[in-house]
């Protein structure tokens, strides 16, 4: 089963597209996350909110248990400018270490630029976000 890490955007409709693929970044998460250490910035997975609808996939998927999503906290929002400090640092960290994640580090890159445009936008439109987690 193959993970994937996406944005969630605050409210029902943002107004612009938010699909990011995230899957090599969730095979990758340990490995970017003693980078964004490394760089001082938030790890991606700081970013992690589950919320009813997030559990709720997870549950169709049979990722999660069910009676467990009844009693999450509030999901946990976070400032565009945030997210974007970390994703820009990481890309540039790759970029400039292109063997950091071996074969991957291509794949990464291309995520890490699709969170960038979404991040972005959600900056732009004054919204707030977080990461959910899919199995596929």
């Amino acid at each position: 089963m193959a993970a994937s890490l996406y944005i969630v955007v605050e409210g029902e409709d943002p107004g612009f597209d938010t699909f990011v693929n995230g899957q090599a970044l969730a095979r990758n998460e340990d490995a970017l996350g003693r980078i964004a250490h490394h760089l001082r910035v938030m790890p991606l997975l700081d970013f992690f909110s589950a919320d009813e609808n997030s559990m709720a996939l997870l549950s169709e998927q049979g990722a999660a248990d069910p009676e467990w999503g009844k009693h999450l906290p509030q999901p946990q929002w976070f400032q565009a400018p945030e997210g974007l400090l970390s994703v820009r640092s990481l890309i540039r960290f790759l970029v400039e270490n292109p063997a950091a994640l071996g074969s991957e580090t291509s794949a990464a890159v291309s995520e890490l630029r699709e969170y960038e445009r979404v991040l972005g936008k959600t900056e732009l439109y004054g919204l707030r976000w977080h990461l959910a987690v899919s199995w596929l």
